[in-house]
């Protein structure tokens, strides 16, 4: 049998070597479509990217069996208006867009159960002041937005004008090119009026946060793994994840219970998605945060290590319309973790990084490290691409252990050994 084309949007080297330890890999062709770079950074303009992938796929001398993807929007949207082209295993758009669009996806799950927030959009062409019926603290967000981007934790008025200021600036970078998407779809009359350049407010949730994997297939839901998300201590900036989930085992079941009623009334199909979660592991009570209608690339290697296989496997089995029979506990560690590098100080340039081959001693003395940088030298820490609003991301490490004591042993002694510099960045002239 020969192997499949799959076609990947936004391809990068990272997820390539984590996708060839797949079951069954020799069943598979990958092809790069589109650049990550011209997929997420700086203007997106959607409309262009889809005209140039649909060239390039049209100008692919062989059978075209999947067009898979693993980032958020553009490529979580671009793939099934691809796939519909093209005839392809998919989901509908406006299932996608029940998930992307935050007020939308409210609107949805409150129609099948209670474990979410209390929410409201905010007026940006009126006064800058909270909605009436909710109550500090709150988080504003665009209607779309990703990795924290634009996303503000509030307790005052003063605090909430400041961030529906800086929201303003800056909300067209993703707003103007996912209207561009809504403007493909059939929308209700309720989403259509909102448009894609509107601000959600929620009272801010509180507990451990958690995530859900899974599936859908067939009008089934299927749930392969339960995750932890840790921050670092005090703030709302993740530290971890790690897999499997510590929480206990009702917990997991109320998370994997409310993930399938909203992802069978939204109707996600040939496609596994991620729902993060905050918790109560004392009353089991969950509330859910957000709906991602794709995989988490970021959780690949940690699958690989504990489960035997990357949840990668999930999304090309999908894409070629069979079931993914995800492998369970086949893996080398008992539990394993990625965690953001991040520095709290302020703004800075970035004189040195960790060389290659200080990267590749570490990952040799400490088994189970897996070390990928994120900032270059000489850059400025601000302009750094998907930071949250409170710290700058520095690098990834995948770590894993026979428990958690090892795992973050682990951590603490491989970070003691990156080697970073910085110094303050020069002010403009006049400034």
């Amino acid at each position: 049998m020969k192997p499949a084309n799959v076609f990947v949007l936004g391809l990068d080297e990272e997820n390539l070597a984590t996708m060839h330890d797949v079951p069954r890999l020799a069943e598979y062709r990958f092809h790069a479509l589109l650049s990550l770079d011209e997929l997420q950074y700086g203007e997106i303009p959607v409309t262009d990217l889809l005209a140039k992938a649909q060239r390039q796929l049209d100008g692919f001398d062989g059978h075209i069996d999947a067009i898979v993807g693993y980032w958020d929007f553009p490529v979580s949207t671009m793939l099934p208006i691809l796939c519909r082209r093209y005839g392809l295993p998919s989901t509908s758009l406006e299932s996608v867009l029940k998930c992307e669009h935050k007020y939308w996806s409210r609107l949805e799950q409150q129609q099948v159960i209670d474990e979410h927030p209390r929410f409201a959009l905010v007026d940006l062409d009126g006064p800058a002041e909270p909605p009436k019926d909710l109550k500090y603290p709150m988080w504003l967000k665009p209607v779309k937005s990703f990795s924290s981007e634009l996303a503000f934790k509030v307790d005052t008025d003063d605090g909430f004008r400041e961030a529906i200021g800086e929201i303003k600036e800056g909300i067209g970078r993703l707003g103007e090119p996912f209207q561009d998407i809504l403007d493909m779809a059939e929308l209700p009359p309720e989403i259509a009026d909102v448009g894609a350049q509107a601000v959600l407010a929620e009272e801010a949730l509180s507990g451990r946060q958690a995530a859900i994997e899974g599936y859908g297939i067939n009008g089934r839901v299927e749930i392969y793994g339960a995750l932890d998300s840790l921050n670092y201590p005090g703030t709302s900036s993740f530290l971890r994840h790690q897999y499997p989930s510590q929480l206990p085992a009702a917990t997991v079941e109320h998370m994997a219970e409310v993930s399938e009623r909203v992802i069978s009334r939204i109707g996600l199909e040939f496609v596994a998605f991620s729902i993060e979660f905050f918790v109560d592991p004392d009353s089991n009570d969950v509330w859910l945060l957000e709906i991602n209608p794709r995989h988490s690339q970021s959780h690949a290697e940690i699958f690989d290590h504990v489960d035997g296989a990357p949840n990668h496997h999930c999304m090309l089995r999908l894409a070629l319309g069979r079931e993914p029979e995800m492998p369970h506990r086949e893996g080398e560690y008992a539990i394993a973790a990625k965690y953001n590098y991040r520095r709290f100080s302020g703004d800075a340039v970035i004189r040195a990084v960790p060389s290659e081959d200080e990267l590749a001693r570490i990952e040799a003395d400490i088994p189970g490290v897996a070390i990928h940088p994120r900032a270059v030298a000489w850059g400025r820490l601000s302009e750094l691409i998907g930071q949250d609003s409170y710290s700058y991301h520095l690098a990834d490490l995948i770590v894993a252990g026979s428990d958690v004591a090892e795992m973050e042993d682990k951590f603490r002694r491989a970070t003691e050994q990156l080697t970073y510099e910085f110094e303050a960045p020069e002010e403009p002239e006049g400034g």
